[in-house]
């Protein structure tokens, strides 16, 4: 088996767990940075963590609710990122719009990814100069799988962002960039609809920490896309021993499909408007 077949076998697994969970009327307790967390969260993780000790046991693990709970690994320039629920909120709320996502970091860089949304039946992969997939999930199999790529924003520029957090509207940083229009999305969609040509940009004016943004961002630069922080510099992973933050977290950022777009973006953004 194929690493990447494996890395879809094993989010399968979690995923099923997930809807199981989600069926159910279960409770939301909050972590001490106030994020929430459901059982659903803690027994996708133990799964993924079990998948990928089996078969990729010599690879480093860096996951949210490990992290939560002190359980770090030491610094490696070659780890995976797990995200067993994204979009907890979303989760919670009943709307669909989470997913599940295991990404390969090398030297810093997000190399592969698989994002999977469960109760959208939906699936996105992506490695690096291989590009980028999608399918469904019917009965656990994957299914109907295409190619993706990003789109040029020829017909206005559609930014999304955050359901939970806002999609960025009315922020005059965004001006350069010329939107004509905002949608929102949960968890890691973001990526998954830029990389697929859905949309155009996403911007990211919060924070973030690297097992939220990894899996869709190694999807979207394999279909084509960038994400940079403001200052234009490729967003990198295995960040620690920060002055600014805590370990694993991400400055603001922007993700593009367009490549003028991704010019634009790489330029810098001026962070001195407010």
């Amino acid at each position: 088996m194929q690493p990447m077949d494996k890395l879809i076998e094993i989010v399968l697994s979690a995923g099923a767990r997930i809807l199981d969970i989600y069926a159910t009327d279960f409770a939301v307790a909050f972590k001490p940075d106030h994020s929430p967390v459901t059982l659903a969260d803690t027994e996708a993780e133990a799964i993924i963590l079990k998948g990928l000790a089996a078969a990729f046991p010599d690879i480093a693990v860096v996951a949210e609710e490990s992290v939560a709970a002190g359980r770090v690994p030491p610094p490696s320039t070659r780890f995976f990122l797990v995200d067993p629920l994204d979009g907890t909120k979303e989760f919670s709320s009943r709307n669909g719009e989470f997913t599940v996502n295991i990404a390969l970091i090398e030297d810093t860089v997000p190399v592969l990814g698989v994002v999977y949304a469960p109760a959208l039946s939906t699936i996105w992969w992506g490695r690096r100069a291989e590009g980028s997939f999608a399918g469904k999930v019917v009965d656990g199999a994957v299914t109907d799988v295409h190619s993706i790529t990003v789109r040029k924003a020829d017909n206005g520029v559609c930014a999304i962002g955050s359901r939970s957090h806002g999609s960025g509207a009315g922020d005059p940083r965004l001006a350069p960039f010329g939107i004509t229009e905002f949608r929102n999305a949960g968890s890691s969609l973001k990526f998954c609809l830029l990389a697929a040509g859905e949309a155009d940009l996403y911007p990211r004016f919060g924070r973030t920490m690297e097992w939220d943004t990894a899996s869709g961002d190694a999807i979207l630069r394999a279909a084509g896309g960038q994400v940079v922080c403001l200052d234009g510099t490729p967003l990198s992973y295995g960040k620690r021993n920060q002055a600014c933050d805590s370990d694993f977290a991400n400055p603001h950022f922007i993700a593009t499909g367009d490549p003028r777009l991704t010019r634009i973006a790489a330029a810098g953004i001026d962070k001195s408007i407010s």
